[in-house]
């Protein structure tokens, strides 16, 4: 027999979902039947399958050690304490929550099985500081709400428990959460604009393809975002994009842009800038070469200057209420602010 408590990381998933995450070789039939005959159990009593876990919880499994172990898979687990080497950037934490600060150069999520990325990062941090352990990684796994590319830097939210993880999740999709980047781009802009268009991606080259639509001048950065887009039905091809920007300072045929990421599509930001006639420094996917590599030669500079630097949560309650109304900045890599100091713009 094995005993189970249910620990606040696990808590919110239905019971099924549960046991397939810990005995994942297992048919869902399985389950159904050690439940009817009382061979799993939860909190002493018969289970259906469709409860929802709590803390402290208890499921017991009636089984012998090698039909547990038949039925589980064999995961690789990050182990506590090898990879201190990459020591986090934490700007928020509590017991729900991790609000990091990624260098650029670090994938948010594996690309391949072998890569190390943040989740890892994140996992081994959870591990080392006792806020998980090797056999609750069997059933649930912290993971990031939001994605950068590898070669931007900055904020990214992750969620400690299946709760906050899904909340988090959520907010991002419905756009809740207000997300502000800076950026250094070519040529000089001037004034707000918000830039409409339809971007359609290429899963060969992992290329986006941006078709300009509506451009709106004038004050923008409302924090009402209540206002629906009401083009985003009419596009033809790919995915409606719409993003917001502001120029902060102009110098030297350089402009340092606060940008607000409406939409959050692939390559997004890099993308429809490039499509308005000004590419992000550094960006050698959209951006002008000869431009990139004057930067490269003197600055060694070998990633775009894009980076997430504010994140704005709404009025939340609930699990996640200890982030209502809180904004999280971080600060600009060093690279990043020596180039716009240097170009007159920092």
């Amino acid at each position: 027999m094995r005993e189970i408590r249910i620990r606040e990381n696990e808590s919110g998933q239905r019971l099924d979902k549960f046991l397939a995450k810990y005995m994942g070789l297992a048919p869902k039939s399985f389950f159904y039947k050690m439940m009817r005959k009382k061979n799993i159990t939860l909190n002493g009593k018969k289970a259906q399958g469709n409860e929802h876990l709590k803390s402290g919880d208890v499921v017991k499994l009636f089984l012998s050690d090698e039909t547990i172990e038949k039925f589980t898979e064999r995961q690789s687990v990050v182990k506590s304490g090898t990879l201190k080497k990459e020591k986090l950037d934490i700007l928020y934490e509590d017991a729900n929550v991790l609000i990091l600060n990624k260098p650029a150069g670090m994938l948010s999520q594996k690309a391949k099985p072998s890569d190390l990325s943040l989740v890892e990062y994140l996992t081994a941090y959870m591990l080392d500081s006792g806020q998980i352990t090797g056999e609750e990684l069997k059933t649930f796994r912290p993971s990031i709400c939001n994605r950068l590319d590898r070669n931007t830097s900055g904020i990214v939210a992750a969620g400690k428990t299946l709760t906050a993880l899904q909340e988090l999740s959520r907010m991002f999709r419905e756009r809740t959460v207000r997300k502000y980047y800076l950026c250094l781009v070519q040529g000089t802009v001037t004034g707000e604009r918000r830039i409409r268009g339809t971007l359609t991606k290429d899963e060969k080259t992992n290329r986006v393809t941006v078709r300009r639509g509506e451009t709106v001048k004038g004050p923008l950065f409302s924090d009402n975002l209540e206002e629906e887009i009401s083009a985003e039905g009419t596009a033809v091809e790919g995915s409606f994009i719409e993003t917001e920007y502001r120029a902060l300072r102009s110098a030297g045929g350089v402009t340092l842009l606060e940008v607000h990421l409406i939409t959050g599509k692939t390559h997004q930001i890099r993308a429809h800038l490039a499509s308005e006639g000004h590419p992000i420094i550094g960006d050698y996917k959209y951006g002008v070469r000869a431009v990139n590599d004057r930067f490269q030669k003197k600055y060694g500079l070998s990633f775009q200057l894009l980076h997430s630097y504010r994140l704005c949560f709404p009025e939340i309650d609930g699990a996640l209420a200890s982030l209502s109304g809180k904004e999280i900045k971080a600060p600009v890599p060093e690279m990043f602010r020596k180039i716009c100091k240097d170009s007159g713009v920092m």
